[in-house]
């Protein structure tokens, strides 16, 4: 019996409208973007997918098989419109 989960029939709505979008935000990083990834996730045991659009919104991470999206919040986060919209986003997710 393998300790792995079956990620096969896990995931959430994709949206390809972002998609050009979302190769940007992979191409362009934030520092703290940089350092999740290279120094963990990039390598982690399960597939980590960077800036994946799902929705309406590209999260930073997200993982299919642990069913976790993982958003690195910035400067733009602390704003009542930001917090209203992650929120929303988290609501969503």
């Amino acid at each position: 019996m393998t300790n792995k989960l079956n990620s096969s029939n896990l995931h959430l709505p994709y949206n390809p409208k972002l998609v050009e979008r979302a190769k940007e935000l992979r191409k362009n990083m934030t520092p703290a973007e940089k350092k999740l990834w290279c120094g963990y996730l990039r390598k982690f045991q399960f597939r980590v997918f960077r800036q994946r659009p799902i929705n309406n919104f590209i999260g930073d991470f997200y993982c299919p098989t642990l069913q976790t999206v993982i958003e690195i919040d910035g400067h733009s986060h602390f704003t009542d419109e930001g917090q209203d919209y992650d929120l929303e986003r988290t609501n969503i997710l």
